[in-house]
């Protein structure tokens, strides 16, 4: 058992049992460090958050296995920026399945992940939907993109041109299973060649992923080129054992009735989503999501007095 814990639990019994409290607690630090100067880590602060740790997962039968499966700066950094236990589950998961570094996991909490994965979906195809059915949890809504550090205004070629300078995070950004083929890579239609963006492999899907970048507003002929480089890809590139080729439209912005329109009628796996340049409001996120909330219990309400 993490000795973490373990403290943390002595801790919680005595100041429930016993009435320990801030003055006990320094005392006790005072202590180990003049019996054992040698060892570092337990100031009073430090012990208040082992005592925060054990209270926060104790009895939890879902969330202590992942718990245990990360550094206690991961656990502790969402502790303290996490509000709710399903936000806390919420980055634990995340953090073992895409093996976040604690950079990587603080930047994804002031992001607002948890807000954005609840509020917005990602618009997919039916195509999409029906061929690949755990696509939404593979695939972002929005992707944040904040390391490029592009000037405004700037080209589709800076774009993609900074994320290849940046392309580890990027990669961070995707998700663990998706694997670097090649930029402009080219495909050949007859007697013309033509070029795809960004071209991906994902492994969990073992499928070729082929990211278009825009950098203005998404507009319907958009999907009509992602579906041709797609069909290229599948007839010329696919390996036989490969499953349809996937394309992802990433746009500055984008008007969710005219992306669920392109999309309704594409026959090609693909999605539209979403990239930004700079940290969303979390405070405006937080806003959003309780108003969503407040929705959700309003139509539960309005269920039982119907039923």
């Amino acid at each position: 058992m993490d000795p973490y814990w373990r403290i943390g639990e002595q801790l919680s019994r005595r100041i429930q049992a016993e009435g320990w409290g801030q003055g006990t607690i320094e005392e006790l630090a005072a202590w180990i460090g003049a019996q054992e100067p040698e060892i570092r880590g337990f100031s009073a602060q430090n012990l208040w958050r082992m005592r925060q740790f054990f209270e926060t997962y104790r009895g939890d039968e879902f969330l202590s296995p992942l718990v245990r499966e990360l550094p206690r700066s991961h656990n502790m950094s969402v502790i303290n920026k996490c509000k709710s236990r399903e936000e806390r589950a919420f980055y634990l998961k995340r953090a073992v399945q895409e093996r976040w570094g604690r950079r990587e996991l603080e930047r994804q909490m002031s992001a607002g992940l948890f807000e954005q994965a609840l509020l917005g979906k990602p618009q997919l195809s039916s195509v999409m939907k029906h061929t690949y059915p755990q696509a939404e949890r593979i695939f972002k809504d929005r992707h944040l993109v904040d390391f490029v550090d592009l000037p405004e205004p700037h080209s589709e070629r800076d774009l993609q041109r900074a994320l290849l300078r940046h392309l580890k995070d990027f990669l961070l950004e995707l998700g663990r299973d998706f694997c670097f083929i090649g930029s402009e890579y080219p495909i050949q239609v007859g007697r013309r060649d033509f070029a795809i963006d960004l071209l991906f492999y994902h492994r969990g899907l073992q499928a070729l992923v082929a990211i278009e970048l825009k950098i203005g507003e998404f507009e319907p002929e958009h999907m009509g080129k992602l579906a041709f480089y797609l069909e290229a890809l599948d007839r010329y590139h696919r390996k036989p054992h490969e499953a349809p080729s996937i394309g992802v439209l990433l746009c500055k912005s984008r008007e969710a009735e005219v992306v669920e329109f392109a999309l309704n009628r594409t026959l090609s796996p693909a999605l539209v989503a979403e990239y930004q340049t700079k940290l969303p409001n979390k405070h405006m996120l937080q806003a959003k999501l309780e108003a969503f909330y407040a929705i959700v219990e309003d139509q539960r309400g309005q269920n039982r007095t119907g039923s």
